[in-house]
């Protein structure tokens, strides 16, 4: 089980490095790449399977993070997922997939994905 978990746990990271990368990328551009909802995705699938396998497998014997902590990243990694779906839809409208997004959305989606690291490094 303990393998399991670290290959979610792998997925989840990558998940977000693409979300955080994608953003990054596109900062000076108007547009948002459509890596970054599938990244979101990813992350978002891959923390649920990782908190369902360590309940499970009772790798979390000591109590682990706090259902609160968990909660709160799920709510901040659903309304990223969210956002990154309309931007990609958004997008999809200009050239090869990657037209403009509203401002506001795109940088809502890297604001929200550095409060959810920030919420796991340091609650």
């Amino acid at each position: 089980m303990e393998l399991l978990y670290n290959v979610f746990a792998f997925l989840h990271f990558v998940g977000w490095a693409i979300v955080l990368g994608g953003y990054l990328a596109t900062l000076r551009a108007p547009g948002l790449y459509r890596g970054v909802f599938h990244g979101a995705a990813t992350a978002l699938v891959a923390g649920v399977l990782m908190v369902g396998v360590a309940e499970m497998g009772d790798l979390w014997a000591d109590g682990g993070p706090s259902m609160a902590k968990i909660g709160v990243k799920l709510t901040v990694a659903l309304v990223i997922a969210v956002l990154a779906f309309l931007a990609k839809r958004q997008g999809a409208k200009g050239d090869n997939g990657t037209g403009p997004v509203v401002p506001g959305l795109k940088h809502t989606i890297g604001a929200l994905t550095l409060v959810n690291i920030g919420v796991a490094v340091f609650w």
